[in-house]
Formats: structure tokens, sequence, C-alpha cells
């Protein structure tokens, strides 16, 4: 079960953040990931509570207003090549729909299977 969010600034679009997520979730369900597998959340905030560097580490312009976090917890053991094979999907999609790609940051965090709980504090996979 992934868990995705998204980082924005309060100024994000209702069309921007939802082009983000379905991009995302097409892009995890690419990877594996089924179809209802979707747990997303959205952080707006004020430029005063995120910042950010203009170009770290190697971008040829500056990040903008637009510019997106997104943070995807999920289960360990996914290869680098899984994780390459998203991105890919992940950046295509984000292009068709109009986002600049280089506006956006991704970051996976991993976490063992005997760290989630679904529901009703049930651990299924211990």
């Amino acid at each position: 079960m992934p868990l995705v969010t998204l980082t924005v600034r309060q100024s994000a679009s209702p069309a921007l953040k939802a082009g983000i997520l379905d991009a995302v979730h097409a892009a995890l369900v690419s990877t594996g990931v089924p179809p209802a597998d979707r747990f997303q959340r959205v952080l707006a905030l004020s430029e005063e509570d995120f910042r950010f560097d203009p170009r770290y580490p190697d971008l040829d312009s500056d990040r903008t207003p637009d510019f997106a976090l997104i943070d995807i917890l999920w289960s360990a053991g996914r290869s680098v090549k899984v994780k390459r094979a998203l991105l890919a999907h992940l950046m295509a999609s984000l292009a068709v729909a109009g986002v600049q790609t280089e506006q956006v940051m991704v970051c996976f965090q991993e976490t063992t299977w005997e760290n989630w709980s679904f529901g009703g504090g049930r651990m299924p996979h211990v």
C-alpha cells in the first residue's frame, strides 16, 4: 500500500494537484500496485512554510511556485529498476498533462511490512 503525499504551495490549482495525483497513481499501477490501492494526501503550504532551493542540484532553470514534492512511502524491496520505471512513467504522464517535469521532485521512502495496519489495528502481514 503506497501512501502518497503531495506537497505544494497554497497557490497550486486544483487541476495541478489532481493532474499530479492521477499521474502518480497511474505510475504506481504500472509497477504492479492494485488500482484500488489509492491513498493520497495533499499538503498545501504557504510560501513561508514551503521553502526550496531554486536550482539544486542541477536544474537548468529556477523552480517556480508550481514546484511539487512527491513523497511515496511504500513497502521495502522494490528494485532500482522498478523505481526508474515508475519515474519514467510518471514523468511521461506529467508531461502529457502539461506539468513541467523539472518542477517535480520525487522521494521514495521504504518501510517493512510489519509497519502497516490498514484498519482496525490489524497487521495482516505479520
